[in-house]
């Protein structure tokens, strides 16, 4: 975020409603990151599937405390993996929660190391603003992830998927905000990889834009694993 020009500001994990809404108050954009948990299912109506991973509840409460004060402020929001999952989430979207249990004929999207290094191609949604980004339809992506996107949720659209039909990327497509979220990891490899920086420039550009923003140098968030 910084080589893309914001100025990063760190979130500490504390679900306390005031402590995020004085913390956002003062923020131009958020950048939701990854994490090695999963969202709890129960938050999505769901029984725990026995290759459920961790959850942790501080990382779900305050995630969600974050989308819900930049959603009420139009806040620009990029969210990454696990950001991209509980961005679902709290639009009422659901998840899988075990690709490999659930989806035996899926593609593998656990790549391991090296974690930067590109190991499967997504299609991206002609017209989005992804592909304006990726300024192409197919792109080459890395991938750590077992949970995927299952019903998306509202107010939010699918714009990228791999060849199995997973829901790889997703867009805001009110014109008033900028949510965009994907499933690979733009922060791995990124100085190689001019789709990467261009997703983060994004995001700074867009900071700058709207009466959310101040006067000052952008400031992206973010919300630690």
């Amino acid at each position: 975020m910084e080589a893309a020009g914001g100025a990063p500001v760190h979130i500490s994990l504390i679900p306390n409603s005031n402590y995020v809404e004085a913390v956002v108050e003062d923020l131009d954009a958020i950048l939701l990151p990854g994490s090695d948990s999963d969202v709890d299912p129960l938050r999505y109506d769901q029984e725990p599937h026995r290759a459920l991973g961790p959850v942790h509840t501080i990382k779900d409460e305050t995630d969600l405390l974050v989308i819900a004060a930049a959603e009420q402020k139009g806040i620009p929001l990029l969210a990454i993996c696990f950001g991209m999952q509980v961005l679902n989430v709290s639009r009422g979207g659901t998840l899988i929660q075990d690709i490999g249990a659930l989806l035996p004929d899926a593609i593998k999207h656990e790549q391991g190391v090296p974690r930067e290094r590109p190991s499967h191609n997504v299609r991206v949604l002609k017209g989005s603003l992804l592909s304006k980004l990726a300024e192409a339809e197919q792109v080459l992506v890395n991938s750590h992830h077992h949970q995927a996107v299952e019903v998306v949720g509202a107010n939010l659209v699918a714009t990228a998927w791999t060849s199995d039909g997973i829901v790889e990327a997703m867009e805001d497509p009110r014109s008033d905000r900028f949510v965009v979220a994907v499933q690979w990891h733009p922060e791995l490899g990124w100085k190689e990889d001019g789709f990467s920086q261009r997703l983060f420039q994004s995001l700074v550009s867009h900071a700058g834009l709207g009466s959310h923003s101040s006067s000052r140098k952008p400031s992206p968030v973010s919300v630690p694993a």
